[in-house]
C-alpha cells in the first residue's frame, strides 16, 4: 500500500471531523507510519506556506502537486487534506515541530522540506516579505538559523549565485576542508538514504536537484582553485 493510498484512508476514517483531526497523524508516530506522518504535514505546511501572503494562488496550488505527485484515484484526499489547511496559517508551529520530531534538527531531509516549500513560495514569481517570513519561522524550528537559514534563502532569493553559499563554506575555506563537507553532502542526499529517512520517493527529486547545485558549486570551487 501507497503512502497516497494510506492518507486516502486516513481522510475516509475521519469522515466530517478532518480540521480537528489533522494534527493526530503527524504528532508521535513510528515506523512504518513514519512516511504517513511526514507526508501529512508536509501537506498541511505546503497548504499553510501558500496562504502565508494572505492568498492562495492557482500557481501555489499547481506548485505543491508538482512536489507532490499524487495518483488520480489518492488525489480528492489529499486535496481535501491540503484545503482544510489551507484556510489560515494558525498552528503550522506545530506541524513543522512534529515534523522536525521525525527526523531531528538540521537534518538533510528537512533541508529538503524547505526546499519543497520555497518552489510553493516562488510560484507566483514573487516572494512576499510575509512568506519569507513564514520559511524563516519554520527553518527555526528545523534547527536552521543564523547563517545557516541565510544559505538556505540564498539557494532561492539570492541575487546571484554564489558557490559558497550553495555548499555552506566560507570563501576562505580551504579545498580539501570543502571537498570533505561536499562529499559529505552527497553521501546525506543520495536518493537511497532520502527514502530510507523517511522521505516519500515523490519528494526525493528535490534532494536530487538539490545534490545538482550542490554538484555544480563543487566544481565551480574546484576551477577557481585551479593554476
Amino acid at each position: 500500500m501507497t503512502v497516497w493510498s494510506r492518507i486516502t484512508e486516513f481522510v475516509q476514517s475521519l469522515g466530517d471531523s478532518l480540521s480537528g483531526s489533522l494534527e493526530g497523524v503527524t504528532g508521535g508516530a513510528k515506523p512504518p507510519e513514519k512516511s504517513v506522518a511526514f507526508t501529512i504535514g508536509m501537506i498541511a505546511l505546503g497548504a499553510k506556506m501558500a496562504k502565508a501572503d494572505g492568498v492562495v494562488t492557482d500557481s501555489e496550488e499547481r506548485a505543491f502537486f508538482q512536489v507532490f505527485h499524487v495518483p488520480e484515484k489518492d488525489s480528492a484526499a489529499v486535496t481535501r487534506v491540503f484545503n482544510t489547511a489551507k484556510q489560515d496559517i494558525a498552528g503550522f508551529e506545530t506541524y513543522a515541530a512534529q515534523v522536525a520530531k521525525l527526523f531531528g534538527p538540521k537534518s538533510h531531509v528537512l533541508e529538503t522540506v524547505l526546499d519543497g516549500l520555497f518552489h510553493i513560495a516562488k510560484a507566483d514569481k514573487v516572494v512576499h516579505p510575509a512568506e519569507i517570513a513564514y520559511l524563516e519561522e519554520v527553518a527555526g524550528i528545523f534547527g536552521f538559523t543564523g547563517a545557516e537559514w541565510l544559505r538556505i534563502r540564498a539557494r532561492h532569493v539570492a541575487i546571484k549565485d554564489d558557490p559558497f553559499e550553495v555548499l555552506g563554506v566560507e570563501p576562505e575555506t580551504k579545498l580539501a576542508e570543502v571537498k570533505r563537507h561536499y562529499k559529505q553532502l552527497v553521501k546525506e542526499l543520495h536518493p537511497d538514504k532520502q527514502i530510507a529517512a523517511g522521505v516519500p520517493e515523490e519528494m526525493v527529486k528535490l534532494a536530487t536537484d538539490r545534490l545538482a547545485r550542490i554538484n555544480s558549486a563543487y566544481a565551480e570551487i574546484e576551477r577557481m582553485h585551479t593554476p
